[in-house]
């Protein structure tokens, strides 16, 4: 369970500059490059921690892995636009974080029960 834990820390961080990035994008402004690729790379890390922990553990939080594989489409989505200067979809990143937080949530609950 420990890298169930480590996944909720990390996605908990990883929420707190989602947060901040989609705060830029309700306000119509441009989202630091850097900070959209930490949120991205720091993402990865509890997701594989998550995939690896299932194989291991059959009765794993799949249901939280295949929504947070959608949300991070969803990401990869956004900073495509964003790179190539395209204007951001507003709700493609309030669709993105929705998604992830739905994730989260099965994750904690997946937590709460086992």
């Amino acid at each position: 369970m420990e890298l169930i834990y480590s996944a909720i820390t990390i996605f908990g961080m990883t929420a707190i500059a989602g947060m901040y990035l989609l705060s830029l994008i309700l306000r119509n402004k441009e989202t630091p490059k850097g900070i959209a690729f930490i949120h991205g790379v720091l993402a990865i890390f509890p997701l594989v921690l998550l995939i690896i922990f299932s194989i291991n553990n059959p009765e794993g939080p799949i249901v939280s892995i295949v929504i947070f594989v959608i949300a991070a489409l969803g990401g990869l989505m956004l900073i495509y636009k964003d790179l190539t200067k395209e204007k951001v979809p507003v709700w493609l990143g309030i669709v993105h974080g929705v998604t992830a937080v739905v994730g989260f949530i099965f994750l904690i609950v997946y937590a709460i029960n086992h």
